[in-house]
């Protein structure tokens, strides 16, 4: 939940800085104060986790949010009094105030849901907990509510029809570029995969007095205990940097991405950011074996959802592909056949894993650990059996339609009673 949290947070400075195209000294320090109470985040949610009925941790959380909410306003406010550091489009537009009031809507409508969990906080902390999770809804909320008015209450006016089209036509309605999309992705990635190096640095260095007492100072010895632990490290960042090549190559054939594509990415994201999570739960296996076979599964869940995910993007494009796909990806051509096997090798192999350590339980760990090495031969053999198959279905379909026109010139050869017989 906070996480996705933050990514609406993320996305409202994304629309303050399409109005805002220059900054100042100003500026630049006010974002400098949000970016500081962001880092801070991660310390408010470890406070909620760990005392999850003690209100302090949500209300610092949510005082946080509303203190980069109001941030925000205030650089919104700055840009707007110095119209030189505005958007081109909207320094040579007439509704200034519009634009104004449109954006401070954005940035202050998760603040607002964020300043009444902090007061019910300290009342009933269910409450605070909805009203936060109100806030990742609400932007979708109000846009079904605006489509429902839409069919309930019919088109709308002329006069507020050309006003919408004269006051949007810079993109603050619009879907997230792209670009935008794959640098936030990109990020996420980069974190993870950096938590997992700094587990391994924190947890898995021997003690120089254990090494020399029991090792008789043999460094080599002493980290052969860490076997599965450094094994799980590999095997973890494989497989982060596997789906970060999947999804480098989905958006490789992505022109736009839609509102729902955004939100399935964030989705993905999130299960992206428990992969930590599955490392620290395969890495202590030697220690605590009786808890193997779960958190083998958790692995393969947290594994297949972040997967599962990236599929439905492909599958939302393809249902718009005149609007979100190059015309060399489209459905039913070698590119989109390709990148359907790629999309669909993590979620299978993740959920067969987790069906078989349930039916196999005694050997969950060999299971979970081939199908960690098995991936990344299959990711390379996989445009090769794809076009196997691929000449294999087109040799099969060109063998039935010659068999249909031998079948058709046959019956041109018979006579019309001994076609009728």
């Amino acid at each position: 939940m906070t996480f996705l949290i933050v990514t609406v947070a993320w996305a409202a400075h994304v629309r303050l800085f399409q109005v805002i195209e220059h900054i100042d000294d100003v500026l630049a320090l006010l974002n400098l104060a949000c970016m500081m109470i962001i880092t801070f985040l991660p310390y408010t949610f470890s406070l909620m986790a760990s005392f999850p009925g003690v209100p302090f941790g949500i209300f610092l959380f949510s005082v946080c949010a509303v203190v980069i909410g109001l941030i925000q306003a205030v650089i919104v406010a700055y840009g707007f009094y110095h119209p030189h550091l505005l958007n081109q489009q909207i320094q040579e537009s007439e509704n200034q105030n519009f634009y104004k009031r449109h954006i401070l809507k954005i940035i202050l409508r998760g603040p607002v849901l964020c300043f009444l969990a902090a007061i019910f906080s300290f009342f009933f902390i269910p409450l605070s907990y909805v009203l936060l999770g109100l806030v990742i809804v609400f932007p979708h909320l109000t846009r079904l509510i605006t489509w429902c008015k839409t069919k309930i209450l019919g088109q709308r006016g002329e006069e507020e029809e050309h006003h919408s089209l004269e006051t949007f036509t810079f993109y603050l309605s619009e879907p997230l570029s792209k670009e935008r999309v794959e640098a936030f992705s990109d990020g996420v990635y980069a974190i993870v995969a950096t938590l997992l190096i700094l587990d391994i640095c924190e947890d898995n260095v021997p003690d120089p007095r254990e090494v020399e007492e029991k090792f008789h100072g043999s460094l080599l010895e002493a980290l052969s205990e860490y076997g599965p632990n450094y094994l799980a490290y590999f095997g973890s960042f494989v497989t982060i940097g596997l789906l970060w090549f999947v999804h480098h190559s989905l958006f490789l054939y992505v022109t736009k991405a839609t509102r729902l594509m955004g939100l399935l990415n964030i989705l993905s994201l999130a299960f992206i950011g428990g992969l930590p999570l599955a490392y620290q739960l395969t890495s202590e296996f030697a220690e605590k074996s009786h808890n193997e076979i779960e958190a083998i599964q958790v692995s393969c869940v947290i594994t297949f959802f972040a997967s599962i995910f990236q599929f439905a993007i492909w599958t939302t494009a393809l249902l718009n592909e005149e609007e979100t796909l190059h015309a060399f990806a489209r459905y039913g051509g070698k590119e989109h056949a390709f990148m359907f096997a790629k999309l669909a090798l993590y979620p299978c192999v993740s959920l067969g894993a987790f069906f078989l350590t349930c039916l196999l339980s005694e050997f969950s760990t060999a299971i979970f650990h081939l199908m960690q090495i098995v991936i990344p031969f299959a990711f390379l053999a996989l445009r090769i059996f794809v076009r196997i198959s691929l000449t294999a279905i087109k040799s099969v379909m060109s063998l039935s339609r010659r068999k249909v026109v031998l079948l058709e010139e046959e019956e041109a050869c018979l006579s019309p009673n001994e076609t009728l017989s």
